[in-house]
């Protein structure tokens, strides 16, 4: 079976540090590209931050970059989002989700499988 988790979500101050994890099991990511997503209340899902598989080439949103860095560690077989620098702006449930290509996209459809997502809230 597919299984995407995360992990590492929770409540930080504005300015504080997380960063989540996302363990795939039943399939490996080396030839997947991996997109990490959120999704506030009332709010659509957007895209955060993605990593190819081919180059490792990082691609982030402009409410983020600068502050969130995407990684993988293929021998763990887990992805990972560093969130620096947080903002309340930045509270949702984050997800990660995998394609079975090594190119990132934005666009949720995109993506083959995805996780149960975890809450990040951000807030004094």
């Amino acid at each position: 079976q597919v299984q995407l988790v995360e992990s590492g979500g929770g409540l930080v101050q504005p300015g504080g540090s997380l960063r989540l994890s996302c363990a795939a099991s039943g399939f490996t990511l080396d030839y997947y590209a991996i997109g990490w997503f959120r999704q506030a209340p009332g709010k659509e899902r957007e895209g955060v931050s993605c990593i190819s598989s081919s180059d490792d080439s990082t691609y982030y949103a402009d409410s983020v970059k600068g502050r969130f860095t995407i990684s993988r560690d293929n021998a763990k077989n887990t992805v990972y989002l560093q969130m620096n620098s947080l903002k309340p702006e930045d509270t949702a449930v984050y997800f990660c989700a995998v394609r079975s290509g090594y190119g990132c996209y934005d666009d949720p459809s995109m993506y083959d499988y995805w996780g149960q997502g975890t809450q990040v809230t951000v807030s004094s």
